[in-house]
């Protein structure tokens, strides 16, 4: 008889304890939270509440149905121009890593417009395009498409030479060149860069929603600052915040399955 006939078992199969990784997680969690509910006590500011507080707040909000509807709003400008950036991004992160041409004319855009201040562009597309939806949507492709462009490309452009040396060795065409040795090879950044476009269009669909109409979560905070519903604002923020943490981090175990 050995010490396997004695495996602890629980309600769910044998007992696996939390790695340390999730402890630490875990008490990360615990350790801010329970700062946000000791500042909202003291408290720091009036217009600070108790993390007790934001989440009763977010439950009703929730309850009561103006989070889901404020949510449906969002998303639709936030699909679109993800999908529209993550398709385009990738193609022309690609095509830029592959031709020192296309390089030449298209790479300095995306690094502008990476570096400019996205904040100050937005008068400039509601003058364009008004305060409607293709609005919003070019403000989260502004954010999200230079961040997946110049990722793929530099995925690309740093394949490993030895592999393709040796695929050009057993004489692989061009097209078997890139099917089989810098796409596979680029993917991981690729799939980093989409990760953190998507980051960036959370950011640019609230940027939209707070300057441009104030519409879907943007609203809700605009709403309840202006009513001083600080609670109440503080849990649409915090959503939106979980929601793209939430989503990102889907993303990165996607990747690693």
């Amino acid at each position: 008889m050995t010490t396997r006939d004695f495996e602890p078992v629980g309600l769910g199969g044998p007992f696996r304890p939390l790695s340390s990784t999730a402890v630490w997680r875990l008490a990360s969690f615990v350790l801010v939270f329970g700062a946000w509910e000791l500042a909202g006590r003291v408290p720091i500011s009036p217009a600070f509440p108790t993390f007790g507080a934001t989440m009763a707040a977010l439950f009703q909000m929730t309850l009561d149905g103006s989070m889901g509807r404020a949510y449906l709003s969002t998303l639709q400008p936030l699909v679109i121009g993800l999908f529209i950036s993550g398709v385009f991004g990738i193609l022309a992160g690609i095509a830029m890593g592959l031709s020192r041409l296309f390089e030449f004319f298209v790479a300095p855009v995306f690094i502008v417009l990476q570096a400019a201040p996205v904040a100050a562009l937005i008068p400039l597309i509601t003058f364009i395009y008004g305060i409607g939806l293709t609005a919003k949507v070019i403000a989260v492709c502004i954010l999200a498409a230079p961040v997946i462009v110049l990722n793929s490309y530099k995925a690309v452009r740093n394949a490993s030479p030895s592999l393709i040396e040796m695929c050009r060795a057993f004489q692989g065409s061009r097209v078997q060149v890139i099917a089989k040795i810098i796409l596979p090879d680029a993917s991981p950044l690729i799939f980093a860069g989409l990760r953190l476009g998507i980051a960036a269009g959370f950011i640019g669909v609230v940027l939209a929603e707070l300057l441009i109409t104030p519409t879907g979560i943007g609203d809700l905070i605009t709403y309840h600052r202006s009513v001083a519903d600080y609670a109440e604002m503080y849990a649409a923020i915090f959503s939106i915040v979980a929601f793209a943490a939430i989503t990102v981090s889907s993303l990165q175990k996607l990747q690693t399955m």
